[in-house]
């Protein structure tokens, strides 16, 4: 038994002197765990308590804009841009907020949301949306050129049908019809062939004259005119008849 005492009291020493050697270190390992675990934690809940409170002034809007109450949707967009920007829910809002403003009149209020979501977001679809209704406004504004810059801009090939169609409508309002051609030519080159907006974009082009230049796939090409029907060669003369 004395024995046992002697390896337990061997035992409790060294472990002493082990904490005493790595104890404060040990203290700071379980500390800097636990920090790191409610700290996690902490962010989750912020996190969740941010995206909730965003929703409510999300669904704010669309209620208001459901009801035309561009007020209400303006008080809770200015909450939502001011509070909760960095969550999904603040460009999404803008861009109905954008709409609201524009069909009551508000044109520069519309492109300045718009331009908001287009600096903000993080979304590079949100982004490439937000850009084509700016064009659209500055169209609809007569602002051809800030509007033809607006669909300059880098965009996914997805895209590339709508704002190569959007930019020919500009164009052609602009009196450039041999570049609004070339613009909605390029735009049935990207849209896709059973997409019944081929037709509406087909409408126009050949509004203004049709293709230009190579045939473009979707566009019929005219029909050859028929070949003119071979002339029939002349009968040989007789020989004259033999002298009897």
């Amino acid at each position: 038994m004395a024995v046992y005492d002697l390896e337990e009291q061997d035992q409790l020493e060294d472990l002493k002197a082990w904490w005493a050697r790595w104890g404060n270190y040990a203290t700071a390992g379980v500390v800097a765990v636990c920090v790191a675990i409610v700290g996690v934690q902490g962010w989750r809940w912020w996190q969740h308590s941010q995206a909730e409170q965003a929703s409510a002034l999300y669904t704010a809007i669309s209620n208001a804009a459901r009801s035309n109450d561009l007020p209400k949707a303006k008080d809770a967009m200015v909450q939502l841009a001011s509070r909760y920007a960095g969550t999904g829910y603040a460009p999404r809002a803008a861009m109905i907020v954008a709409r609201l403003k524009f069909e009551n009149g508000d044109k520069a209020g519309a492109r300045a949301d718009l331009q908001w979501v287009i600096d903000r977001s993080g979304e590079d679809e949100l982004k490439q949306i937000a850009r084509y209704r700016l064009a659209e406004v500055q169209f609809d504004d007569k602002q051809y050129d800030d509007a033809l810059r607006s669909l300059d801009a880098k965009h996914d090939d997805p895209f590339a049908g709508l704002y190569a169609d959007l930019k020919g409508d500009i164009l052609a309002a602009s009196g450039r019809n041999d570049d609004a051609r070339a613009a909605y030519q390029a735009a049935l080159a990207k849209i896709d062939a059973k997409s019944p907006y081929r037709s509406y974009v087909e409408v126009k082009l050949n509004a203004l004259g049709g293709p230009r230049g190579a045939p473009v796939a979707g566009v019929p090409a005219p029909a050859p005119a028929p070949a003119a029907a071979p002339t029939a060669a002349p009968a040989p003369t007789p020989a004259p008849a033999a002298a009897k």
